[in-house]
Parts: C-alpha cells; sequence; structure tokens
C-alpha cells in the first residue's frame, strides 16, 4: 500500500508540472528526434540543411551540426514573430572539450540590413590580434537597429596601450604596454568603469604581449614591445620578454616556458587541446606545449613569422608580418594560402568568423578579407584607413578597430563600412590605433594606442557568461523577461542583465530563424529539443524541465 500511495503521489506531481507547461507550452518545439519536424501543431517544420541524426544514451536521439554549414532553417510564421513579447529558448547542447572550430551560434534570427533580431551562440573569439579573447562563452543578444553607446572605462595602469585581452572566470584582463626604464608590462583586472586592479608583473620586459584561456588557468606572454612601429620613441626599458607565465591568482605567477631567442611572444591560442605561441619579431618561432613546462618547437610556414592565432573549420590559422599572407596548420604542416588581395599588403594582422567565414584584417590598404570557397573576396576598405586590426562580431554585427585614426567601423554588407567613432584623438602623433577587442559583460571592448584607454560599445541588449562553457551535455535557456535577459545552464542562473532597455526592442523579423547558424559560425556540435516560449518560463519551471528531460 506505501508504494501504492508513493506512486499515486509522483504521478500526481509529474502530471501537475505537465500540465503546467501545457496551459502555456512552447510555440515551438524541434526535437530533433531523427528529423526536423516541429511537434507544436500550429508551429513550423525545418528544412534540413545536411544535419545528420544520432543515438544515443542521454538524450535518446539529437541532430549533429559539423561547423562547416550544416543548419536548419525555419521559415518566420506568425508564432516565432517574438515583437516585445518575452521569451524562453529552452535546448540540449553538447561540445567537445578540445576543438579545431569556433563552437559557433546555436539559434538565431537576425536581419542583418535593419540590425534586428536575436542569437544564441558559443563563442571562441581567438585571432583578435594576439589575444584568444573569448573561450567558450555563452552570449545572447537582441537587438533593433539601435546605435552603439560608447563608454570610456579609463586608463590601467600608466600604459601605452592594452597589447592584449580575455575573459576569464568571469572577469575582463588587459595586458599593458608600459615602455619607461623603470616600468615594466602589467597585467590589470577591469572592476568597473576607471577601476583597474594591478595584478602584477610578471617579467621585466615592457610589455603582455599575448594572452589566451587554457585548461581553466590564464596564460600570458611578455615582449619587448618596439614602439618605433607605433611612430613613438622607443622603450627605454631594454629587457627582452620570450617568456610564458601562469597567472596564480592576486599578483602571483608561475613561468612555465622561456624561448630565449624570442624577443617578445606573439599570438597565442588553444587548438585540439593544445596551447600555440608564436614569435612576434624575428627569428620566426612556433611552439606547442605540452604540460609540465615542456614546449616543443615546430616549423613555421617557409621561415615565415606567424602573428595572429586563429582556430576555424578543423584548422589553426596565422597571419604573418613578413608578407600579406595567410597560414592554415593542419597540426602537422602548413599550407601558404596567399596574398591576401593587393600588393600593397606586405602584412596581415587579425581574424574573425562572420556569417561562416573566415575575415582577415590587413595592412597598409585598410581592408578586410573573406575566405570564400579558397580565394579571398575583398570586403571594402574602412574609410581612409592603412590598417586594420582589433576585429569581433557583437550582438550581431561586425566591428573592426583602425590606424592611423583610432576608429572603430562596423561592417554593413558588400564593401560597406560605416565608422562609428574615433577613439583615440591623442593630438600630434603620427599613429593612433585600436588595437585589440573582447567581449565582456554583454559588452565589447576594445584597447587603444597612445591614450592607452579601455573603451565599451553597447548595442541593443545583451549578456554573456563570461567563464568556460563546459563540454558535453547541458541544458541552455535563454530569455527576455521585460528588461532584463538571462541565461541558465543546467537549470540554473548563470548570467543576466539589466543594460539596453531590452523590452523596448522589437524584434518583429520576416527573416527566418536557423538553428546552427547566423552571423557568428556555424555551430559545431550537437542539439537537442529546442522548445520556444512566448513567455518568461520561472527559474522553478527551467529547473523542472532540466531534471525532467534527465
Amino acid at each position: 500500500m506505501t508504494h501504492f500511495r508513493f506512486l499515486v503521489f509522483f504521478c500526481t506531481a509529474q502530471l501537475a508540472a505537465c500540465n503546467s507547461f501545457a496551459a502555456d507550452g512552447p510555440v515551438a518545439r524541434w526535437k530533433l528526434a531523427g528529423d526536423v519536424k516541429n511537434s507544436v501543431a500550429t508551429g513550423p517544420h525545418g528544412e534540413n540543411r545536411a544535419v545528420t541524426f544520432e543515438v544515443g544514451d542521454f538524450p535518446a536521439q539529437s541532430a549533429k551540426f559539423d561547423g562547416r554549414g550544416s543548419s536548419i532553417s525555419i521559415p518566420a510564421a506568425e508564432p516565432l514573430k517574438l515583437g516585445n513579447s518575452n521569451f524562453t529558448i529552452s535546448l540540449w547542447l553538447h561540445t567537445v572539450a578540445e576543438s579545431d572550430d569556433d563552437l559557433g551560434d546555436i539559434v538565431s534570427q537576425f536581419d542583418t540590413a535593419s540590425r534586428t533580431g536575436f542569437h544564441l551562440s558559443v563563442r571562441n573569439n581567438a585571432g583578435v590580434t594576439h589575444s584568444q579573447a573569448n573561450y567558450r562563452q555563452l552570449q545572447f543578444g537582441i537587438d533593433s537597429g539601435t546605435e552603439p553607446l560608447f563608454k570610456d572605462e579609463g586608463r590601467p595602469g600608466n600604459a601605452v596601450y592594452g597589447q592584449t585581452m580575455a575573459v576569464h572566470r568571469g572577469k575582463l584582463y588587459v595586458g599593458t604596454c608600459e615602455p619607461g626604464n623603470n616600468q615594466a608590462g602589467h597585467l590589470y583586472r577591469y572592476d568597473g568603469t576607471n577601476q583597474w586592479t594591478d595584478c602584477g608583473t610578471p617579467d621585466k620586459a615592457n610589455s603582455i604581449t599575448g594572452m589566451a584561456a587554457y585548461q581553466g588557468d590564464l596564460y600570458v606572454g611578455s615582449g619587448k614591445y618596439r614602439l618605433g612601429g607605433s611612430a613613438l620613441s622607443e622603450s627605454e626599458n631594454p629587457h627582452f620578454g620570450g617568456r610564458i607565465f601562469r597567472y596564480l591568482g592576486d599578483a602571483k605567477w608561475e613561468e612555465v616556458g622561456h624561448f630565449p631567442e624570442m624577443e617578445a611572444v606573439g599570438g597565442m591560442v588553444v587548438f585540439r587541446g593544445k596551447l600555440y605561441v608564436g614569435s612576434l619579431y624575428k627569428p620566426a618561432a612556433f611552439f606547442r606545449y605540452d604540460g609540465e613546462k615542456r614546449w616543443t618547437p615546430l616549423e613555421v610556414p617557409n621561415g615565415k613569422r606567424v602573428e595572429a592565432l586563429g582556430v576555424f573549420n578543423g584548422h589553426l590559422w596565422a597571419t604573418g608580418y613578413d608578407e600579406g599572407h595567410v597560414y592554415r596548420f593542419d597540426g602537422k604542416e602548413w599550407t601558404d594560402l596567399g596574398r591576401v588581395g593587393e600588393e600593397e599588403n606586405t602584412q596581415t594582422y587579425a581574424f574573425t568568423t562572420y556569417k561562416g567565414q573566415l575575415q582577415v584584417a590587413a595592412w597598409r590598404t585598410g581592408k578586410v578579407f573573406a575566405w570564400d570557397k579558397e580565394v579571398w573576396r575583398d570586403r571594402g576598405r574602412l574609410g581612409e584607413e592603412l590598417e586594420v586590426m582589433g576585429m569581433l562580431v557583437h550582438n550581431g554585427s561586425f566591428y573592426a578597430g583602425t590606424l592611423p585614426l583610432g576608429q572603430i567601423f562596423r561592417y554593413e554588407g558588400s564593401q560597406s563600412w560605416t565608422m562609428l567613432k574615433q577613439l583615440d584623438t591623442t593630438p600630434d602623433v603620427t599613429y593612433r590605433r585600436v588595437w585589440t577587442m573582447a567581449q565582456h559583460q554583454g559588452k565589447l571592448f576594445a584597447t587603444t594606442l597612445p591614450s592607452a584607454h579601455v573603451w565599451s560599445l553597447q548595442t541593443g541588449a545583451c549578456v554573456t557568461w563570461d567563464d568556460e562553457f563546459p563540454p558535453g551535455w547541458h541544458h541552455v535557456a535563454a530569455q527576455r523577461h521585460g528588461d532584463t535577459l538571462r541565461l541558465f545552464v543546467d537549470g540554473k542562473s548563470v548570467a543576466e542583465s539589466s543594460v539596453g532597455k531590452a523590452s523596448s526592442l522589437n524584434l518583429a523579423s520576416d527573416q527566418p530563424w536557423q538553428i546552427g547558424a547566423g552571423c557568428g559560425d556555424f555551430f559545431h556540435g550537437s542539439l537537442s529539443d529546442v522548445q520556444v516560449f512566448r513567455r518568461a518560463l520561472s527559474i522553478d519551471e527551467i529547473l523542472e524541465m532540466q531534471k525532467r528531460d534527465r
């Protein structure tokens, strides 16, 4: 009798939970159980674009996305026209721990012409000059054609500029160049506008020249930056860098590598579970970290330097300072992909991924080029600028910084760019640079030279979980609730933001919904049971959904 009463109670509770969803249930549900059909009668079915299906223990069935072009396209039927309504998107996703690709966009609907819609993504922003700026960052943003709001976040220390930026364990870090005789490159932590906490100087060299999060820790590279390359007086600091350090917290550091012939570390990136670094100056060098302070020297392409290091579609990619080329590494050998654009381009500087294509920045034409079907496509010149540096896709739009005027531009499609703001207005200098970028607290951050101020850019409303999204299967929910955007992972609230007046943003659009694609990269992983609710589910409902599925 006791067992019978328990079963009656348990089934009644489960039925009540199911009825609470049924009363105001999903307006669309793609279970991805062998097909792309919508299990809600009034909702639209999807169109399968090279997505395959899997069977497993949990979930029992799922869809696999290859990160190269597979996706699901869904017509913008009436139930999916979100307008100003509250909404919640719920799904299960799986990613691998050791990736050779950007993880990409999970679900999106975005009209790039009007800058209207939303995106839910897990992004790696690698190759942002010498930084792996974001690693496995969960992002959720909405916009309806708003113009960016810029804010001066202050100057860290006595910097001439912030050469590197990275987000790690919920915080934004900036590595500086401080060139005085008794100065050295510092790491600073952003704790709010004009609040920069000094995390110490790991080396005697004048700059922190590279940065990347790796295996739960933050790693930085040191170097003697040659300020003459930015038409400034050379540093009085005589010390070379060429060292790699692991940050231990507070102002504590552990040296894990030293390359005696290396004046300055260049780009740093994680590829297939290993940390790779290059050399900023000659002689060209390229190393792989094999743990326990062991570094393996690797070949470089045709004896050339590899600088900004990115990861895209199964390869490690590198820009070049010795020629205007881009190089691709498969883990063993390099392939030279040739000169980018005109012969005037003698250097390439940074990467980002936009609409599934790798983008590269160039000197001396001031242009961006896209890797499109094995050729470089001209994406246009940014004003009258000579060099493009840090680039990032933020909240659906593509941004880039420049030299010599230190401006920031937004890509408008084809070969068109809009100049938004000059971030560095230092008088009587030859060059001003917007050097590197990162996404943090739902905003885009950018460093400048020579004023060394860090700026933030906010457009629409956006929230980010500034930690490394864990590999394996996890439940994710993203929602708009009035003016607040929230992210939930495994039934727990992990991030929320009330910046940007989210309730005023009308997301009405005739653009199709996309599962596994968006304004960043194609999703690389697996998805199951994508649901859309035209209301903000409570945290109890989200937790119940996660537990029930498990």
